[in-house]
């Protein structure tokens, strides 16, 4: 088993629904963004074309950021996926250098809250809400943050929330050993490739041209 992910660039229409969904299950702060979305464009007017470009951790089979870890925080499950021990994470930030993809984030600020335990006005509730259980108090203050493949949901038998809310189901999730996977047939029968092959980190992230 190898999780991987195919995102078809020609389904994708650039309405952030991944983006949001990913900000609603892992309640990221400020400036945090596991999933984001790059606009690109080129060509010159009248001739110009857009792109939206999704981008995520790529969960390298050859991982950089694991191998600069001092403290061993970075980790590699069997399945593939790459997570970080919060408990180990020191924020020294050399996971960030190392990272080809920029998918790595500094949590450098407190969460706030309202009163009710929602984001907002920088008071914090005096009890755990179900918000805050949910979410919020999984992050700590001074360590790196990244995307995990919602390892949580797959290791219940669900996808990503960024590929279960997907409208134009742009994003294929499943197990890159599978021959018969769809994730493998596209990247065999449909020419999915990998962002910045001469980086040698063998990424589990592919895209289909636009």
């Amino acid at each position: 088993m190898h999780y991987g992910m195919v995102i078809d660039l020609k389904r994708c229409i650039g309405c952030y629904a991944c983006v949001a969904a990913c900000r609603a299950e892992n309640a990221t702060g400020t400036g945090i963004t596991f999933a984001r979305v790059q606009r690109l464009e080129w060509g010159k007017y009248p001739a110009v074309k857009r792109m939206a470009l999704p981008l995520l951790c790529m969960h390298c089979q050859d991982p950089p950021c694991m191998d600069v870890c001092p403290t061993g925080a970075t980790k590699q499950r069997p399945d593939g996926i790459v997570w970080i021990d919060k408990d180990l994470c020191i924020g020294c930030r050399y996971c960030m250098l190392a990272c080809p993809y920029a998918a790595r984030y500094f949590n450098d600020r407190e969460i706030p809250y309202f009163a009710n335990g929602m984001p907002g006005n920088g008071k914090t509730p005096p009890h755990k809400t179900p918000f805050e259980e949910q979410g919020y108090a999984r992050h700590t203050l001074g360590t790196v943050e990244k995307c995990d493949f919602c390892s949580a949901r797959v290791d219940q038998g669900q996808e990503p929330a960024c590929v279960a809310n997907c409208p134009s189901k742009a994003r294929i999730f499943g197990d890159l050993d599978d021959h018969t996977s769809p994730v493998s047939g596209l990247i065999r029968d449909k020419g999915a490739a990998a962002l910045n092959p001469e980086a040698g980190t063998n990424p589990s992230v592919f895209y289909l041209p636009p």
